[in-house]
């Protein structure tokens, strides 16, 4: 079970606020630098420092990174150095390299993973163990960040925005708090979908919204055609989903039952999508 992490002692202590972005990092922040470079350096050496010339040189001719010659014989050349000062995205390319030609290791990769987690990289070790990967593809990211810019523009999807923000934060950025990740993305789709669905009534949830939807559907449509007649019921469907999905809602004699961070991520993708839906009249109320 993922648990929320022990926030800074300077936060705790009231000398400083949250950060407001702690992740994910693209590219190679300053903080992941050093400790990549060292990856690198690490992964291309024998035991005892020896390096791994071989490895090394043909990683410098694939990526097209000029050696470091030694002054003193045109026979010998740096080809380990080179690779580990890299900087960007040249050093991305590098670890990708690196763990494609199985360089680092067993202990290399777990070693990776968990800088790359505790820097709240915006990549991850692929499942195959072979390179790099996004945490979430560029397209679907970018998709998201589109979502909260048009909730943010517009009025009256109050602060659907902030919310789906602080789902995106809480599901992928570090230390994952997947409770917190579902309830702001249910909150982000409150927000969107009020004004359509419960404009009168200041304290709607998700839940009422959906049972309004069921007592007067005959009010609502949708641009998605439903096979059945039905516009509002792909809507409908989604908003249920996401809001049988939280298992942390309430408690009971039974233990509660914390989201696991791939429901939460999944959470946070379906509430993105419906206050898409909402933001960008795809769903309206009739007149």
């Amino acid at each position: 079970m993922t648990t929320a992490p022990r926030p800074r002692f300077s936060v705790r202590a009231g000398l400083a606020a949250p950060p407001d972005h702690d992740g994910p990092f693209e590219d190679v922040p300053d903080h992941l630098l050093v400790p990549l470079q060292k990856w690198v350096d690490d992964a291309l050496h024998w035991d005892y420092r020896r390096p791994k010339e071989e490895e090394a040189r043909a990683l410098c001719l694939r990526l097209r990174i000029p050696s470091i010659p030694d002054p003193t014989s045109f026979r010998k050349a740096d080809f380990v150095r080179p690779l580990a000062q890299a900087t960007g995205a040249q050093l991305l390319d590098v670890v990708d390299e690196v763990l494609q030609t199985w360089t680092a290791g067993e202990d290399g990769v777990r070693i990776l993973t968990d800088i790359l987690d505790d820097a709240g990289s915006a990549y991850r070790v692929n499942e195959a163990r072979d390179g790099l990967e996004e945490r979430v593809t560029p397209a679907v990211r970018d998709a998201v960040r589109q979502t909260m810019a048009e909730a943010a523009a517009g009025p009256s999807a109050g602060s659907a925005a902030d919310h789906l923000a602080a789902a995106w934060q809480a599901a992928y950025g570090r230390g994952p708090d997947p409770v917190r990740a579902y309830g702001e993305a249910i909150k982000a789709v409150e927000c969107a979908a009020h004004a359509v669905i419960q404009p009168n009534n200041a304290k709607a949830t998700l839940g009422t919204m959906l049972g309004e939807i069921k007592n007067a559907r005959h009010k609502f449509t949708g641009a998605i055609p439903s096979p059945a007649g039905d516009p509002i019921a792909p809507a409908e469907a989604m908003m249920r989903a996401l809001w049988e999905g939280q298992t942390s809602r309430h408690g009971a004699q039974t233990a509660t039952v914390p989201e696991s961070l791939e429901a939460a991520r999944a959470g946070v993708h379906l509430a993105a999508a419906l206050v898409q839906w909402f933001v960008s009249g795809a769903v309206v109320r009739t007149p």
